[in-house]
């Protein structure tokens, strides 16, 4: 059974960051403080509503609770999260579509991890995101696909299922039983820049419990923060909660549209105008 069968089933503080001890050695802090960095000629406005809306003036924000730190997906923290991928933890992470649970997929137990998290069924597929189009070819076949095709549709809001190929650096232990695995490069920098910073490739799935709603921001997924090294905030995405155009493009000539996404209509129209033929269900 393939990856597309498988898959159609279903506060107060004013400190630098990150330099602070505290966050330096991840030590637990039993309230909830919010840390900003600002210099001595900068104002910070903190303007705290019922929604904790906060307003800040040439400031980064750093939510740090007991059980996590949350901070903002930005250049600043990308080392750090890949420190915590080449150490099998999981992050929590934004991409074009949905914020998502990231790992090294290469790691078994951080994988597990997010199956435990996620209360996912071991037998559900995982995807998977590298950095850059060029390092699909690192994890799947693509010699079959015309030329051009995969910068046209990447980076972007589609998840490519192709095969594995014999080549190919995932580890077995990595969605067994299944000869093709579902490729991401969003057109998100954050997650590429954390994906090519950790030397190998990220196991990829929606950030929230296996059957409920998908997350558009961090808010939506807060009772799982506690599972994850750190949380990054991307602020609130605009796609939706479609999540990506999942299609199949494993074999010759032939493609599949396994969910519609959030991309379905550009990414047939790539797809078509490369001569692409869609597959008929049998």
């Amino acid at each position: 059974m393939n990856f597309s069968t498988r898959l159609a089933e279903k506060l107060p503080g004013i400190l630098p960051v990150p330099s602070h001890p505290l966050l330096r050695k991840g030590a637990i802090i039993p309230e909830l403080r919010f840390f900003a960095t600002a210099s001595h000629s900068r104002r910070l406005r903190l303007g705290l509503q019922k929604n904790k809306v906060w307003s800040l003036q040439r400031a980064e924000l750093c939510v740090v609770t007991s059980l996590c730190i949350v901070h903002p997906a930005t250049e600043a923290y990308a080392q750090e999260a890949i420190e915590a991928i080449k150490s099998e933890k999981v992050i929590a992470v934004p991409t074009d579509t949905l914020y998502g649970f990231a790992c090294d997929a290469c790691s078994l137990e951080a994988v597990n991890r997010i199956y435990e998290i996620k209360g996912r069924k071991l037998t559900s597929p995982l995807a998977i995101c590298v950095g850059d189009v060029l390092d699909i070819k690192r994890v799947a076949t693509t010699n079959h696909l015309p030329h051009g095709l995969l910068d046209s549709l990447l980076p972007g809001p589609v998840t490519l299922v192709l095969q594995r190929g014999e080549s190919s650096i995932l580890e077995k232990s990595l969605n067994p039983g299944i000869d093709t695995i579902g490729v991401r490069v969003p057109d998100s920098e954050f997650i590429r820049e954390v994906s090519r910073g950790s030397g190998s490739v990220l196991a990829l799935t929606s950030a929230n419990l296996s059957g409920d709603r998908s997350s558009v921001c961090v808010n939506d997924f807060e009772n799982l923060w506690q599972h994850c090294a750190y949380v990054y905030d991307g602020g609130l995405l605009p796609s939706g909660r479609a999540g990506s155009t999942i299609v199949d493009l494993s074999k010759v000539g032939k493609y599949k549209i396994i969910r519609p996404g959030s991309a379905k209509e550009a990414t047939v129209a790539i797809l078509e105008k490369y001569l692409l033929e869609e597959e008929e269900d049998c």
